[in-house]
């Protein structure tokens, strides 16, 4: 199995880039148009996502995972969510994540049901699933809230539980999006002090509209600096500009974390390959980047 960490070692700055299945028809098709172009920006790996409870289309996210590397060359990294899963569901999982040559997975909860409870899982929180992986042999990537989970109140205990994951086993952390750098760097340093010693690689993902950007907001609990509010009220009636403006301005995050260090970068990109190539671009004008 591939690990992200054989081509991550001596990266100047790894950089990532996530997906999504397609949705419709022609899955696979349609994934590898996507790969082909993000590909374009030579990213260190590729994360694919996947629906709740290690089902849904889970499939298709090993399927992915494994196109990237055999047809690309890229490693590829498969999102597992645990929610509402069984053991025998996550082992049966991780058989067809190894017979597919993949080795890193992102262990996430997922998102619980309408309900509000997982009745019938093995598995309560990602910290969980962590050590299963493990022990089969995966490299394990865990989710890090730089303002917290939307369900965590206390700034205290988001601490505390990204210390249990990396205490469960987690190698590396990928954040949730943030829109203001200084929440990752408020977050960075009572993380470091609390003895999260994992690199914790930040994700950026840029608007595009103001729904999306609404949607963000409410479903990850992230703030929204004046300088974003400003840009949309810009450009409000102008979609094109809007988008370009997003684009600009994560990239110009993605250059000031490169300026303070941090561990990696990684972009949503919302299977657009433009945003990926963008991000890699500004990067690379800044001498991140070969």
């Amino acid at each position: 199995m591939n690990s992200v960490f054989e081509t991550l070692s001596g990266t100047q700055l790894p950089f990532s880039v996530e997906m999504f299945p397609p949705k419709g028809q022609l899955t696979l098709d349609a994934a590898r148009q996507v790969v082909a172009g993000v590909a374009k920006a030579r990213p260190d790996f590729i994360s694919v996502t996947c629906s709740a409870g290690g089902s849904g289309n889970s499939s298709q996210t090993v399927d992915i995972a494994a196109l990237i590397q055999d047809e690309f060359s890229i490693p590829g990294v498969a999102h597992l969510t645990c929610v509402g899963a069984t053991r025998a569901g996550i082992e049966a999982e991780m058989a067809r994540m190894k017979a597919a040559g993949v080795g890193t997975v992102l262990a996430l909860r997922g998102d619980l049901p309408a309900e509000g409870n997982a009745a019938g899982g093995d598995f309560r929180y990602a910290k969980d699933l962590i050590p299963l992986l493990k022990q089969e042999g995966f490299t394990v990537a865990a989710a890090a809230y730089p303002e917290g989970h939307i369900t965590c109140l206390s700034p205290q205990d988001n601490i505390r539980h990204l210390r249990e994951k990396q205490e469960a086993g987690a190698d590396f952390f990928i954040t949730q999006l943030f829109f203001g750098n200084e929440a990752f760097y408020r977050f960075h340093e009572p993380a470091l002090a609390a003895g999260v010693g994992a690199p914790i690689i930040c994700g950026i993902m840029p608007f595009l509209g103001k729904s999306q950007i609404q949607r963000m907001i409410f479903m990850c609990g992230s703030s929204l600096p004046a300088g974003i509010i400003k840009l949309l009220a810009k450009y409000e009636d102008d979609p094109a500009a809007l988008r370009q403006a997003g684009i600009e301005y994560a990239c110009e995050q993605l250059v000031d974390l490169a300026n303070h260090q941090v561990d990696g970068v990684h972009v949503y990109a919302m299977n657009h390959p433009d945003i990926a190539c963008a991000a890699a671009d500004a990067l690379a004008d800044k001498g991140f980047r070969a």
